[in-house]
């Protein structure tokens, strides 16, 4: 494709979003909710980036970038977490006009003043981290973007050239499985439309994936229903985009390798585990024994419902996270979204939890008397102090018992993404 083709298709891109702000927000909602998710909740940025550090750590300054950050999702939620811990900021920057003034809206309707607006492409981050004297960054959200450049690996680039050393960055991906059938209907509602008006184009899409018949693989996709029957920004940015591609676990690994990047973790990391899909023990036996991509590749081949990727990477090298190299006593455990109490309440009472992953519906079993260990996990005591609360309340377990038990718990419940390791606030808490 030569300059001036993708010249076209970069203002195309730019006027979607001027048109269709996405994804589509009221900041009058922010009165009863907070969006949360993936990439960017603090607690998974403090698991896969920072090793069990605290954002900020004691200098309190932790610097937050969200590149392409459409209607705030990724920006508030961070923006939040830090205001509720009194430290760091965000720095929100996007292209499109619409979709900042509805996040800064929503920022407002939240009182919140550790976030900064700024519009721009994250392909002149470098030029303006000098021109506006901005410090590197800690941390870079970049969700849901990078698929849609003419040049992904630029974009890469850029984020890289702002990152501050010992940071790393949260992205999503599109995932060429999970969405089939998306790109020939794509070809086909272009065949038809002939560049009409941003609104006509969308009506005739409309009329063309309620044409469709019932065998066509977009109708036949279950995973992608949520965007073809709402509203009019989904429905657009899944079929009527004007640049955008998919990848495979594979092409996601090379495509960060090739930035000088490591993944530390596709979520949830149960979908990408083969074994949730598989229940022939000598399968499961041959897929626990290939190397982690691997692992995970054939993870995406047997669920085929991976719509999108999201996962953490920093600089090749920088993956020191403590979990990697067992559990020590100093590792700070934490709940992510949930209460302690009642997640506990819930285990003494049955300990099967329900969860869907790549599609498929499944049951995890926590291990029997985990429920206790579960009570006592705030995200501020560490695994010394929570063992020894227990000894203190009167287990009779040592060490290497209660780590042993411990691990059983956090294989289930680290899966499911709800248990991960945060940054300690106090080392005194007990």
């Amino acid at each position: 494709m030569d300059s001036g083709e993708n010249s076209i298709r970069d203002q195309a891109v730019r006027d979607q979003y001027e048109e269709f702000p996405y994804p589509a927000r009221d900041p009058a909602d922010e009165a009863t909710r907070l969006i949360t998710g993936s990439p960017s909740h603090i607690l998974e940025i403090e698991h896969f980036v920072l090793a069990g550090g605290r954002a900020g750590g004691r200098a309190g300054n932790f610097r937050a970038l969200v590149a392409g950050g459409g209607t705030g999702d990724g920006a508030i939620m961070l923006a939040q977490q830090l205001s509720d811990r009194g430290t760091g900021s965000v720095t929100y920057l996007d292209m499109s006009a619409a979709s900042l003034a509805i996040a800064k809206a929503r920022a407002a309707a939240r009182g919140l003043t550790n976030i900064t607006f700024h519009r721009g492409s994250l392909l002149d981050l470098p030029a303006m981290l000098k021109a506006k004297d901005w410090a590197p960054f800690d941390y870079i959200d970049c969700c849901g973007v990078l698929h849609h450049l003419a040049d992904p690996g630029n974009g890469l680039a850029a984020l890289l050239a702002v990152l501050a050393p010992g940071g790393g960055l949260g992205l999503m991906l599109y995932g060429e499985l999970g969405r089939t059938g998306v790109y020939p209907a794509q070809r086909a509602i272009a065949r038809l439309s002939g560049g009409g008006p941003a609104d006509e184009r969308l009506a005739l899409a409309r009329t063309v994936v309620d044409a469709m018949p019932d065998g066509n693989w977009l109708k036949r996709n279950d995973h992608l229903a949520d965007h073809l029957a709402g509203d009019d920004a989904g429905f657009h940015d899944l079929l009527l985009h004007s640049r955008d591609r998919a990848y495979l676990v594979g092409e996601v690994v090379e495509l960060l390798a090739g930035a000088g990047l490591d993944i530390t973790g596709f979520l949830p990391v149960g979908a990408y585990d083969p074994k949730h899909f598989l229940n022939d023990p000598t399968l499961i036996e041959r897929a626990a024994a290939l190397a982690p991509t691997e692992r995970w590749a054939l993870a995406e081949e047997l669920s085929g419902a991976l719509k999108t990727h999201v996962f953490y990477a920093v600089r090749a090298g920088d993956d020191q996270r403590g979990a990697a190299r067992g559990f020590t006593p100093e590792m700070v455990p934490a709940l992510r979204e949930m209460a302690a109490d009642r997640l506990a309440d819930s285990l003494s009472l049955s300990p099967r939890l329900t969860a869907t992953l790549g599609g498929v519906e499944r049951q995890f079993e926590v291990p029997t008397g985990t429920a206790e260990i579960v009570a006592l996990i705030d995200g501020r005591r560490n695994l010394r102090q929570i063992h020894g609360r227990l000894r203190a309340k009167g287990a009779k377990l040592s060490w290497l018992e209660f780590q042993a038990e411990f691990s059983t718990l956090y294989d289930v419940l680290h899966q499911l993404n709800i248990l991960l390791f945060a940054g300690a606030t106090s080392k005194k808490q007990c």
